[in-house]
């Protein structure tokens, strides 16, 4: 019922506001040219009518468009006050990571360190057993080969003292020699039966 109200003092209003300047105009157009004032007057009543009716009708709409703006920019303050903490907190650990920083990349610089020379010694105990393995390896390899070559040389050997002594013999034995040999041979084989 205040809205129906209100609505009514407001058409009341509104109707005053277009009249009056019509029945000031009317009344005052004789006594327009003899006093300047009364057309200022006119308007400056009708504008004070004006702003009346529409300070009545929109303090409300307007106070409350005021109060939520108000609350709208503390909650905004109070946000931002949390970001604003958040935000050193942040900088706060950034700033611990990185006074922390240089100890951590000592400490990796260090195990890092231990870490190659590790390796290192490592690599250096797997070369040292390849090269042993290597070793024993081409020793073997060689006292192989010597045995080879040794057995060789001496087939190669007896080979050719055969051909030489084959030549020796065929060149210094006579007939007789040879008739004389196997007379023995023969002689050596009825001996053993």
């Amino acid at each position: 019922m205040d809205s129906r109200r209100r609505a009514s003092i407001a058409l009341i209003l509104l109707v005053c506001v277009l009249l009056a300047p019509a029945l000031l105009a009317a009344e005052s157009g004789e006594a327009a040219h003899a006093n300047p004032l009364i057309p200022i007057v006119a308007r400056l009543f009708n504008f004070a009518i004006l702003a009346g009716t529409l300070i009545y009708f929109l303090r409300s709409p307007f106070n409350k468009y005021l109060a939520d703006r108000g609350t709208q920019i503390r909650a905004d303050l109070n946000r931002a006050a949390a970001m604003k903490a958040a935000a050193t907190a942040q900088l706060a650990a950034i700033d611990q990571q990185m006074a922390a920083l240089p100890a951590e990349l000592e400490a990796v610089r260090r195990t890092g360190a231990i870490e190659v020379d590790a390796e290192e010694a490592r690599i250096r105990e797997a070369a040292d057993h390849e090269r042993a393995r290597l070793l024993t390896q081409m020793s073997r390899e060689i006292e192989l080969r010597t045995k080879t070559a040794e057995r060789d040389l001496a087939r190669v050997a007896s080979a050719r003292a055969i051909d030489i002594a084959t030549d020796y013999i065929r060149k210094t034995m006579t007939e007789t020699d040879q008739t004389r040999l196997v007379e023995r041979y023969l002689t050596q084989v009825g001996a053993a039966k």
